[in-house]
């Protein structure tokens, strides 16, 4: 169930703290916040400027960790949180994910044209703590059986869905464990049961965002 509740917490963070291998201080941890969004695979993306920091530490060494807190926590001991471990690969992206990041990042368009950059946070390990006392190492091979979703066939779904819920939700992924939206410009994770269809499971989906705005407005 760590494996779950880590990729969870994945697509319902925004943002989290990348740590690099400092190139102007060897041997020291450069850290700063980065907004990110999961690809087809659950794996985090960044999109980052060549003048950055961050950056020419990943392009000198690819090493590196993204620590993430649960949204909205008020309590860091009680909150859910996790670390990966593990190498950062640049990349360019095939159309259905530079598309899918846009859904959770519309800002970053402006950016794709200047000196920004892709690239793919590859776990290692995956440390998830669920509160004081509940934690444990997630392997690389239990994130790799983590069930996916096509490109194609989540952008089709993705479509699909868009017409069917109110207007003041955008759908902005959709995969096996969960279906992401944005409901009046907050960002919400509504969880699958992961055992029904994927179609029935995205019908119930609808039916529950469509429930949670009405009673939001």
């Amino acid at each position: 169930m760590l494996t779950v509740h880590a990729i969870h917490l994945l697509h319902e963070a925004a943002f989290g703290t990348l740590a690099t291998q400092s190139s102007v201080l060897a041997g020291y941890p450069y850290a700063t916040v980065v907004p990110y969004v999961t690809d087809h695979a659950h794996q985090p993306v960044i999109c980052i400027s060549a003048l950055a920091e961050h950056t020419k530490n990943l392009l000198a060494d690819t090493r590196m960790s993204l620590s993430v807190l649960q949204p909205d926590a008020t309590d860091v001991q009680a909150a859910s949180r996790l670390t990966i471990v593990g190498d950062a690969e640049r990349f360019e992206p095939a159309t259905a994910l530079r598309d899918r990041y846009l859904r959770y990042e519309p800002g970053a368009e402006r950016l794709l044209a200047l000196d920004f950059a892709f690239f793919r946070l590859k776990p290692l390990k995956v440390r998830f703590i669920a509160g004081v006392g509940r934690m444990g190492w997630v392997e690389q091979a239990d994130l790799d059986a983590v069930p996916t979703l096509p490109a194609q066939e989540e952008a089709d779904l993705v479509s699909r869905m868009s017409r069917l819920v109110p207007e003041s939700v955008r759908v902005l992924g959709i995969d096996p464990l969960g279906v992401d939206v944005e409901i009046n410009g907050r960002r919400h994770r509504h969880r699958l049961a992961g055992t029904a269809p994927i179609d029935e499971a995205i019908q119930a989906a609808t039916h529950a965002i469509t429930a949670i705005t009405a009673a939001r407005q």
